[in-house]
């Protein structure tokens, strides 16, 4: 292993790694906050040692013991984003290879990064309140003092304390439930995770929960409005599990439960051991769920299995991820739909890149992260040039077979660990040590550690796309006198996916003229569309069009709910129309308090607004 330094994390890296966390939380919903105490056991890594530093953010440290004794404690300076170093002295020396459990008490703030905390107006069944966590990449320290970086992998045991009529789940296996002895009105909660996983995939949510089951071993979890249409949308969720096991290697973390949030969730989704969680703007759609849910479970094996040793090789999660997920694809539906996917996620990229600017570093597949706040570098670039690359690679190695072959090897030989780009690419050569003169052609520099476009574009297979591409051209080069020759039948040939990237090729062209769209609306009725992906695309549409009716439905759909992926855009595209870059602005303010605090600090600076 390279010797490891974390840009983003504060915590003694060289000097120990936390092996288990056991955790004891108090969810205190009326103050905002967790009452937390936590035991790291901690492995020592060298002689002499006597004081130990954590992440910590936004925490109020009550006391601090090592194997029961008083220890000594300090928070650093605070940093911007990092939050504050918690310096821990120890009452006594220890050397390499022995252990030490630390214990700290503690409080999280009301405004912990990693938490939000919904009233029940902001829920489904608007009675209870509701407590979710999103901890990836760096917020699990506003949650839980700990070497808060995906270098380190431990298990852990937890036991949550909640209002009785609330269920508590976690990213781990449920190990039952009893009163809490301390007050007859809470129920306590207790799981375990017996894999080591990194500090980013401890999750918490407590709410009015219910769930269905919707296969060997798994069920879905959600608030009971939405509950049996969940069930409905997910059940395809044994048959990828088990066409991901066939393509990398057997499931192993037990259960593979899905928990659909409340709409302020940031993400699509996001990849917490035993529990993936999901935006609802999938249950609207049609296709586009099948797609998120191959993500998160191919992140079982890229991500949480063998994991990105710092945010720097964030691709190595992604892009692997991505290509498994088209990898299902390919499996369950045809080569074809992988083929149009990678043409989609190419257009993603160029967005991408176009919205950061060709020359900006964190374009980069492998970016330098040193004070750089991973929430503000968080783009689709890791995931699409990722697979971009891989695709690539796939091509000059002889095809998806051999290629896949080589994940699958790749993830059981660093299951369990943390590897960087570099030790990812010498086993790339290892394995593929016939085709080592192939491989020394590609250009690792540019792919790597150039801003902008990759050097290589892959030819995709377009048979999909195809007609996407005529009847988005058919719109751009119509004449007002052409407009008649639109019909309904137009759109009714292409399916979801193909309906979306319809959309997209649009939106890459130069706003379409105002009768153009308003003609668009008479015939395909696109307004009533439910699909969250076709309507945020369309709507963009409209605003760039300058069409004003559709400014409040833009503006409704970027607060009704507050996945990033349309929130942001809808925002930047009101904000753009100069006529409404107030009105953008009013809005969310109005709105920014129900907004998860993520999402909020990232609209308002693409909005302009400071503090």
């Amino acid at each position: 292993m390279t010797p490891v330094s974390d840009p983003s994390s504060f915590s003694s890296l060289s000097k120990c790694a936390t092996k288990h966390l056991n955790l004891i939380y108090h969810v205190d919903f009326e103050r905002h906050v967790l009452k937390g105490k936590v035991a790291l056991t901690v492995e020592v890594l060298e002689d002499k040692f006597s004081s130990l530093t954590l992440d910590s953010k936004d925490l109020k440290i009550f006391k601090v013991s090592a194997n029961g004794q008083a220890a000594q404690f300090a928070l650093g300076t605070k940093h911007k984003f990092k939050g504050s170093p918690l310096e821990i002295t120890l009452p006594f020396e220890l050397s390499r290879g022995q252990h030490v459990i630390v214990e700290i008490e503690y409080e999280t703030s009301p405004s912990a990064t990693a938490l939000q905390w919904l009233t029940p107006k902001q829920t489904a069944g608007k009675k209870h309140p509701y407590l979710f966590s999103q901890c990836q990449a760096t917020h699990c320290r506003t949650m839980v003092p700990c070497q808060d970086t995906p270098s380190v992998k431990h298990t852990y045991y937890a036991q949550v304390s909640v209002p009785r009529e609330l269920v508590a789940l976690m990213s781990a296996l449920r190990d039952g439930q009893e009163p809490d002895p301390s007050d007859s009105s809470r129920v306590i909660y207790r799981f375990r995770q017996p894999v080591s996983m990194p500090s980013y995939l401890i999750a918490i949510v407590v709410g009015a929960l219910e769930s269905r089951e919707i296969g060997p071993r798994s069920r879905v979890w959600s608030e009971k409005e939405c509950v049996d249409e969940a069930a409905f949308e997910f059940s395809e969720t044994e048959t990828m599990l088990k066409t991901a096991e066939s393509l990398a290697g057997p499931y192993v973390w037990g259960q593979y439960d899905v928990l659909v949030l409340p709409p302020s969730f940031p993400y699509g989704g996001m990849e917490n051991p035993c529990l993936t969680f999901v935006t609802p703007t999938v249950l609207a759609g049609d296709r586009s769920l099948a797609g998120v849910i191959a993500h998160e479970i191919s992140h079982s094996w890229t991500g949480n299995l063998v994991t990105n040793r710092t945010w720097e090789h964030f691709w190595l999660n992604e892009g692997h991820t991505v290509y498994i997920e088209r990898m299902i694809a390919r499996c369950m539906e045809s080569e074809q739909l992988r083929q149009f996917k990678g043409i989609g996620g190419w257009k993603e990229l160029q967005e991408s890149v176009k919205q950061f600017g060709a020359n900006n570093v964190l374009t980069n597949l492998v970016p330098n992260l040193h004070e750089v706040d991973t929430d503000e570098a968080f783009s689709l670039v890791p995931y699409e040039k990722g697979f971009a690359l891989l695709y690539h690679l796939e091509e000059l190695m002889g095809g998806p077979e051999v290629f896949m072959g080589f994940v699958k090897s790749y993830i059981q030989l660093f299951a369990y660990g943390s590897v960087t780009t570099e030790e990812w690419k010498n086993y790339l050569f290892t394995y593929f040590k016939d085709k080592v003169d192939i491989l020394n052609k590609v250009d690792w520099n540019g792919w790597m550690h150039t801003p902008g476009m990759p050097p290589v574009k892959p030819q995709y297979d377009t048979t999909m796309a195809d007609a996407c591409t005529a009847l988005c051209q058919r719109w751009v080069k119509a004449k007002e006198e052409d407009l008649a020759s639109f019909t309904e039948a137009d759109v009714k040939k292409l399916n979801s996916p193909q309906l979306i990237e319809f959309m997209a090729l649009l939106l890459q062209e130069e706003p379409l003229p105002l009768s153009h769209v308003k003609k668009m609306q008479e015939v395909y009725q696109l307004n009533s569309v439910k699909n969250a992906e076709v309507r945020f695309r369309w709507l963009r549409i409209c605003v760039k069009a300058h069409w004003e009716e559709a400014v409040p439905l833009a503006l409704k759909m970027a607060t009704e709910q507050g996945r990033m992926k349309f929130t942001r855009p809808l925002f930047k595209e009101v904000y753009n129309f100069s006529k409404y870059s107030d009105e953008a602005v009013k809005t969310f303010k109005e709105h920014r308090g129900a907004l998860h605090p993520v999402t909020a600090m990232l609209v308002a600076k693409d909005l302009k607004i400071d503090g």
